[in-house]
């Protein structure tokens, strides 16, 4: 398969990037690195990076930025980044991408735990998470042409608990490479509508 990779630089991705590139082919795409670049955050360079990439039979989106403030200090503008970036910079991506995948092809989304259990200062993450998986349900039954939509809802990762630790106390977290195992589920795997719990 031929498979977009968005976020392919950061701690998720690059663990997705290792699992799937042992059966695939993998197009790695970041902000500011990898074989493209987007700004999921802004539809018409969305639109670019399908139009340089062509027909593609899967795509990962690993990215998305939100607000970590405490909900005394934040605003509408604090929330705008996630709604903006990790919320529909995701849905856009199916919404454009759904004209340049092929037929029987799958969206992974990624989500996560925030909006099961939530954090101080996650207010916005939580929102974000919610909606992303709220989406791939809805969406997921009006996908024509057998297309696929998934989301991934990992718990905090290993590898970042030394900046995340005081957020998540009591958390066990989980490694990059497991949470890959469930991309790897989505994308070669056959169902759709799913919210994949890792952690």
């Amino acid at each position: 398969m031929k498979i977009l990779l968005i976020g392919a630089n950061g701690t998720i991705g690059s663990a997705v990037a290792t699992e799937l590139a042992q059966r695939h082919d993998v197009v790695h795409i970041g902000r500011s690195s990898g074989d493209f670049q987007v700004d999921i955050s802004d539809s018409a360079s969305i639109r670019r990076l399908f139009a340089q990439t062509g027909r593609f039979d899967a795509l990962v989106c690993a990215a998305g930025n939100v607000t970590f403030a405490p909900l005394a200090e934040m605003t509408e503008e604090s929330f705008a980044l996630g709604l903006q970036d990790k919320l529909m910079g995701q849905v856009n991506l199916l919404l454009i991408g759904r004209e340049f995948i092929n037929d029987g092809g799958s969206f992974t989304f990624t989500s996560g735990i925030l909006n099961r259990d939530p954090i101080r200062a996650g207010a916005s993450a939580s929102l974000v998470n919610g909606a992303i998986d709220a989406f791939v349900r809805a969406a997921a039954i009006e996908l024509p042409r057998g297309i696929r939509v998934n989301s991934i809802s990992p718990t905090v990762l290993v590898e970042a608990m030394e900046g995340y630790a005081p957020y998540f106390r009591g958390f066990k977290p989980v490694p990059a490479a497991d949470v890959a195992l469930a991309y790897a589920k989505s994308v070669e795997g056959l169902q759709t509508g799913q919210t994949y719990l890792v952690g």
